[in-house]
């Protein structure tokens, strides 16, 4: 108790604890706010051919809107910005379907096994990221084994006339929220464990007692209480899913691309570094908005009880 005590003086004492406190808010904004207004900045300059490829007055407007007009007059920004949330939406919603009675399940077994399964779920985290999209890649071509035992399962289900050589998985949507799913699974998995283990089990034996069955028990007690794991799990999931620019670019249609394609094309390719910046800045207000909203209404809803 002595020792406990002795601790929170230290922690009190001198500034130390203001100082422990402030550090995650200086990398935050040495890391997170700094950059963003750099790119924000950025974002209202004018190309030029020079280096940096860039400019702000003299012969070009101090703020130039021209990249934010082009996000609504050019068809390109708009369908990456419905695919990318479109493919994200699927994989989100794939990986809760499935994420969430992997976590479940991680409640209801001994706690022995439960650190095993736990150690496999964040098992392809000990692997390159890169070297996993690879292996995808091998396992969706044409002549993979994979992809002849699903044409030999789709063939004896259908018809003949309805029968394929092979299914054409790689370069399409399809390919990109399957490897989307297989990648975010575990953040997920994971958030939904957390919530799920801290909830009452006593709540759950009550109702069966009562006499509801399983199922009822599992709509009306357990899933409602699971909410606040399922929205992290979910934003974990979309987030990086809507930007990604690895499994778009490795598995997916060039001629559809994800706004991660989108905003490297432009750094990189074209070299438009305004373009690039504006359609940046749009991608993070239009999945931060929704995400501020939510936590400023829990806040409220918490507030009032």
């Amino acid at each position: 108790m002595k020792k406990a005590e002795k601790g929170e003086r230290w922690f009190n004492r001198r500034g130390w604890r203001d100082i422990i406190i402030g550090v995650p808010y200086l990398w935050l904004l040495a890391f997170f706010l700094v950059p963003f207004l750099i790119v924000l900045a950025m974002s209202f300059a004018s190309r030029t051919p020079t280096a940096p490829p860039f400019s702000f007055g003299g012969d070009h407007p101090l703020l130039n809107f021209e990249g934010y007009a082009r996000l609504f007059q050019d068809s390109l920004y708009l369908r990456a910005f419905l695919t990318s949330l479109m493919n994200a939406g699927f994989a989100t919603v794939f990986c809760l379907v499935i994420g969430y009675p992997m976590a479940l399940g991680l409640t209801r077994i001994s706690r022995a096994w439960r650190n095993i399964l736990l150690m496999l779920v964040i098992l392809p985290f000990w692997t390159s990221f890169l070297l996993r999209v690879y292996a995808w890649m091998g396992l969706m071509g044409t002549n993979s084994w994979f992809n002849r035992l699903l044409t030999g399962a789709w063939n004896a289900m259908v018809p003949m006339e309805w029968a394929v050589r092979s299914i054409p998985m790689m370069h399409s949507n399809f390919a990109v929220v399957l490897v989307t799913v297989y990648t975010y699974l575990p953040f997920m998995i994971l958030p939904l464990y957390a919530n799920l283990e801290k909830l009452d089990g006593t709540l759950d034996e009550a109702a069966m007692d009562l006499g509801s069955r399983p199922f009822r028990v599992f709509w009306d007690i357990t899933l409602p209480q699971s909410i606040p794991g399922i929205i992290a799990g979910g934003l974990l999931v979309f987030i990086p899913a809507a930007g990604e620019l690895v499994i778009p670019s490795l598995v997916g249609d060039a001629g559809r691309p994800m706004i991660g394609r989108v905003i490297s094309d432009e750094f990189a390719s074209a070299r438009d570094w305004p373009m690039a910046s504006a359609v940046a800045v749009a991608l993070l207000v239009l999945l931060v908005l929704p995400m501020m909203a939510y936590t400023y209404y829990q806040g409220k809803a918490e507030g009032r009880r």
